[in-house]
């Protein structure tokens, strides 16, 4: 059976949509008599709106687009975590889009999402460095379309709008210190985001531990991987290049393949390679031993950028500055490293 429409309630009643359409949503301009008689037959025959055309005509859709890079990374799981505890909370539902690190995927996406189906875009971009002047172009056509974005994470100043960043050069800052504090004085870096803005910050963090502990920067010691097998060599090649005594490893899943790798060598960990990685997920915690890690907060941004982007949404007409919010990091330490005497 076919779903009832406005138009076949105007066809049996021969009356207009317009008519029909006012009927349904008790309009004053309808006579009692025919409003009793439309809605009842309405009910009957178990009549639907149309809540697609609905939010057309009004321009909300209490619905936001979530645009991320990789699911696999626990990071933005939290972050949808956190978004989706405070949309429930004020009556919104989301649409999450992964767009597995890809450009292509990203801009598809956002095209998608710029054609009215949801009220707010919260993104963290899959773009390079280098990518992101062109780039830039597709994520203006959401504010040109009067659709509110927040980035987060992964941003860009090239873009106008409300964006939360972790401090990312604190936080490459506060792992070399508290390995250079834990007698590390070699500290190698694996990255498997060597072009984005977070792995240089980190490594800028990184530079200035370093220095100021009168601690030569070796770029040898920075190297990018992004492949298991890749990480083999890259680990290889760092690990027959220098004694090195501590390894930061710039995501969560790349720590525990690094200190897998390096356990399987003979290495102990930490009392020949200490090791710090990224995210603070499950997979640290449980993996022996337990690997010392960044904390980014995940969950504390996803409710951030959503009670953000709800606000905008919401006071469509203020006029307010945009902001940009900066996240501190914290340290968790665990038995990957040495402990501080």
């Amino acid at each position: 059976m076919s779903k009832l429409t406005l138009k076949d309630i105007a066809k049996h009643f021969k009356v207009s949509v317009s008519t029909v359409s006012k009927a349904i949503n008790d309009s004053y301009e309808i006579s009692e008599k025919l409003k009793g008689e439309i809605r009842e037959y309405a009910k009957a025959h178990h009549y639907r709106p149309n809540k697609v055309a609905l939010n057309l005509i009004n321009r909300n859709t209490k619905t936001i687009g979530v645009v991320i890079p990789n699911i696999l990374n626990y990071f933005f799981v939290q972050v949808i975590y956190g978004i989706e505890k405070i949309t429930d909370e004020k009556g919104y539902s989301i649409i999450t889009c992964i767009t597995n690190q890809s450009l292509e995927k990203e801009t598809k996406t956002l095209e998608l999402l710029s054609n009215g189906s949801v009220d707010g875009v919260i993104i963290s971009s899959a773009a390079e460095e280098n990518e992101l002047p062109h780039h830039a172009e597709h994520l203006r056509e959401l504010s040109e379309n009067q659709i509110p974005l927040v980035m987060f994470d992964r941003v860009t100043n090239l873009i106008a709008c409300d964006k939360v960043i972790v401090d990312d050069f604190e936080a490459g800052y506060k792992a070399t210190k508290f390995f250079i504090q834990t007698g590390c004085s070699t500290i190698a870096i694996v990255t498997p985001i060597v072009d984005s803005v977070i792995s240089r910050l980190r490594i800028e963090g990184y530079k200035k531990a370093l220095a100021e502990n009168n601690i030569p920067f070796d770029d040898k010691l920075v190297e990018a991987t992004d492949s298991s097998e890749d990480l083999e060599l890259t680990l290889s090649l760092l690990l027959n290049y220098k004694k090195i005594d501590g390894i930061m490893a710039l995501d969560e899943i790349t720590a525990v393949k690094v200190m897998s790798i390096v356990k399987s060598r003979g290495y102990h960990v930490p009392n020949d390679i200490s090791i710090i990685g990224f995210t603070n997920g499950e997979l640290s915690k449980y993996v022996t031993p337990a690997i010392t890690m960044v904390s980014q907060h995940g969950r504390y941004i996803g409710e951030t950028v959503a009670k953000i982007l709800i606000d905008r949404i919401e006071h469509k007409d203020s006029n307010d500055p945009f902001e940009t919010k900066t996240i501190r990091t914290s340290l968790v330490v665990r038995d990957s490293t040495l402990k501080l005497e």
